[in-house]
């Protein structure tokens, strides 16, 4: 099924930069960023991370758009028209194939948001029947350690709140894309940055707060001399699950991108958005976990377990508590919902499906793999620390095919908009997309994975 001119499309440049910073920014920036921050030496961590955002995101998502707009298809039809008769849509089929895992245990995450929200409502009608007003910090940290452990570890609610995160989902995709998508991201993005400011003034506010902001914008080397190629991929694994990149997530949005739309300039706001909600996230998080002493590398429990405490601390806390927690629900659905597209853009133009059969058939096939994940620690950690690995693999072919397989001109052509913009950074794009995005991709991914088969196997060291 090839592209065409009547295929759907975002309607306006708003809704363009909605949708996209919609897909970029989410749970990465707000739940896996601190904790992986935390875990990962503070300020160094950031410094690395902010450079492969600047010298391989940029460019990496500037090339995913230019084959998605280029082919108007999903990954795998992108590939097979632009280069018929070769094994390149193998790499569409690794980014169909990533976002399938992703999304699983993604959608397990953001199921979790749902569970919060309604929780923190319940914290504010009926403060005394869980008895806050007579618990100390201790007490405090217990009961909603409790909580989390008897959530996460139980059978039923889960998978209820991922289901309903599935379906919340579905239904806006299943709208299409400028009746769903777009629409949605215009009115969820602007609340989610509201939201997200209102928390931040309060954190930073927070006396001893000023120790967060030092741990997080003051580098120092020392805390990742311990295991430095494995805290580089993981920067790099992190830069690209934030940005959404390597999975087809921008492929598909590209081809939904006017061609009047200028893709440098838009990858460069999306960037510097996802970019600065991630910083912005760890201004809303960090002072206060340093104003009231919690250990910044908590780990992927450090939103459900340990943010609920400090909120506790703060005058009108429970009102806190709901409104990040709203927060973290905007954001994992503006994500979910960009990750279901691909799939759904997969099945119903490589498979010939209406857009309804086709999002029914990728809910379903998810579903199943998403009960798995809430139902088995060791899938769920598995799938978690898949983006490491396979998001850098997938960035990986789309740099080579773009730099070394696409012609130039043609290049050019699409990052001008056939002539309407100024490139005059042509020849720097080219020269990191053929050689220094391809090479540090590469370089990095080796040494991570020779760091993580240590960690494993000491004795092959």
């Amino acid at each position: 099924m090839q592209g065409g001119g009547d295929r759907d499309s975002f309607s306006s440049k708003f809704g363009v930069l909605a949708a996209l910073a919609g897909s970029a920014i989410g749970l990465g920036n707000i739940w896996r960023f601190p904790y992986v921050v935390g875990q990962n030496g503070g300020g160094a961590f950031l410094l690395i991370y902010v450079i492969f955002i600047a010298a391989i995101g940029i460019p990496v998502m500037m090339s995913e758009f230019m084959i998605g707009r280029s082919a108007q298809l999903n990954p795998v039809g992108a590939f097979k028209k632009i280069a018929p008769g070769t094994k390149w849509h193998l790499a569409g089929m690794l980014g169909v194939v990533s976002v399938f895992i992703i999304f699983a245990f993604y959608t397990v995450v953001a199921g979790w948001t749902l569970e919060y929200v309604i929780q923190s409502v319940k914290w504010i009608l009926f403060p005394d029947k869980f008895g806050f007003a007579s618990m100390d910090n201790v007490a405090l940290t217990q009961f909603f350690s409790n909580h989390y452990e008897s959530f996460t570890s139980g059978t039923w609610r889960p998978i209820i709140w991922f289901l309903v995160m599935m379906f919340l989902t579905g239904y806006i995709v299943i709208s299409g894309v400028k009746n769903g998508i777009e629409k949605f991201a215009k009115i969820l993005m602007p609340i989610f940055l509201v939201l997200l400011l209102i928390l931040v003034l309060r954190s930073v506010s927070l006396e001893g707060g000023r120790e967060g902001l030092v741990f997080l914008f003051k580098p120092d080397f020392n805390t990742i001399k311990e295991a430095p190629f494995r805290i580089i991929l993981e920067a790099l694994g992190q830069a690209f699950f934030s940005l959404s990149i390597g999975m087809g997530t921008l492929i598909t949005y590209g081809s939904y991108i006017k061609r009047k739309e200028n893709l440098a300039g838009t990858a460069v706001s999306v960037v510097v958005a996802d970019t600065s909600v991630a910083i912005i996230a760890g201004l809303a998080i960090f002072p206060a976990v340093f104003a009231f002493g919690i250990d910044p590398g908590e780990g992927p429990e450090l939103v459900y377990k340990t943010l609920p405490v400090i909120f506790q601390n703060m005058a009108g806390g429970l009102i806190w508590a709901f409104m990040f927690f709203l927060l973290l629900c905007f954001a994992a659905i503006t994500s979910t919902i960009s990750m279901l597209e691909v799939i759904v853009a997969y099945f119903s133009e490589q498979l010939n499906m209406s857009r309804k059969r086709a999002t029914m058939l990728s809910m379903i096939s998810v579903g199943v793999l998403g009960i798995i994940c809430t139902a088995s620690d060791e899938v769920f950690g598995l799938f978690n620390a898949s983006p490491d690995l396979m998001l850098p693999l997938g960035g990986f072919f789309i740099v080579v095919f773009i730099g070394w397989f696409f012609s130039g001109e043609k290049s050019r052509q699409e990052l001008s908009s056939d002539g309407a913009f100024k490139i005059r950074y042509h020849r720097l794009f080219m020269f990191l997309v053929k050689f220094v995005a391809p090479l540090a991709i590469a370089f990095l991914f080796a040494l991570g994975v020779y760091s993580k088969v240590i960690s494993i196997f000491p004795s092959l060291g």
